[in-house]
């Protein structure tokens, strides 16, 4: 019955019928809906609450709200799998860098004026923090994840996602004990022409020198940020 009960709400959240930051009706009410006992429904809360769907706000204007699915839940599982797998760090990157790839020969081909715009924006606050490669790497990290968006594929921004955190804890955990080398400061730099010239690229509409670049920056940019990181992801997520 919890199951069921999780189902209906669910399929309301999801269909937009419930909205994100919607209180759910009280417990009475619901029990009432459904037919189902308290324990039932709290259950269902529990099932719902797992998967990222409801959070429950204490206080004299509490209850329990609705959530806007983000992909946070998904990818801490994905972290979970990976790790019980044996799964390298390597293997991680790989994927990466097959989803990146080709989304930047999408959005090259898709872009609008707005996309350039974002695209640009991103580069001039990266570029404020260019001699602090330990801040950088959160710009460059949310770059990736910038032209994912933009090039407008909602499985493939979903697939990202799921491995983006571990990416994120890699880059930074290698930044951070590498800062200051003269191999990060040509590294970082490197990198950072690279995000520029995708940009011209894609403004320009040239898929095939976006796709031929990015593969180029993501393959440096793996050798770097493995040379001293944890090969495993159970060793970065522990």
């Amino acid at each position: 019955m919890a199951e069921l009960v999780s189902q209906n709400l669910r399929r309301q959240i999801v269909r937009g019928e419930l909205s994100e930051g919607d209180t759910l009706p009280s417990e009475t009410e619901l029990m009432a809906e459904f037919g189902v006992s308290r324990p039932t429904l709290r259950e269902a809360f529990r099932i719902l609450e797992s998967e990222g769907l409801i959070y429950v706000r204490r206080g004299a204007h509490g209850g329990t709200l609705v959530k806007r699915p983000d992909g946070d839940a998904a990818a801490r599982y994905t972290g979970l799998i990976l790790e019980f797998q044996g799964t390298t760090l390597a293997d991680v990157y790989d994927a990466r860098n097959v989803i990146e790839a080709p989304c930047v020969g999408l959005l090259a081909k898709r872009r609008t004026k707005k996309d350039i715009t974002r695209l640009r924006e991103a580069l001039a606050e990266a570029r404020e923090v260019i001699e602090d490669s330990t801040r950088l790497i959160e710009y460059h990290n949310a770059f990736h994840a910038l032209v994912i968006e933009l090039a407008g594929n909602k499985t493939l921004t979903v697939l990202n996602h799921m491995v983006r955190h571990i990416i994120e804890e890699s880059s930074a955990a290698h930044m951070a004990a590498d800062a200051g080398t003269p191999a990060n400061i040509a590294a970082i730099r490197k990198g950072f022409r690279a995000h520029e010239l995708l940009v011209d690229h894609i403004e320009a509409q040239d898929a095939d020198a976006a796709v031929e670049l990015w593969r180029s920056h993501l393959h440096e940019a793996q050798a770097y940020l493995l040379g001293t990181n944890p090969t495993m992801v159970v060793d970065l997520l522990d």
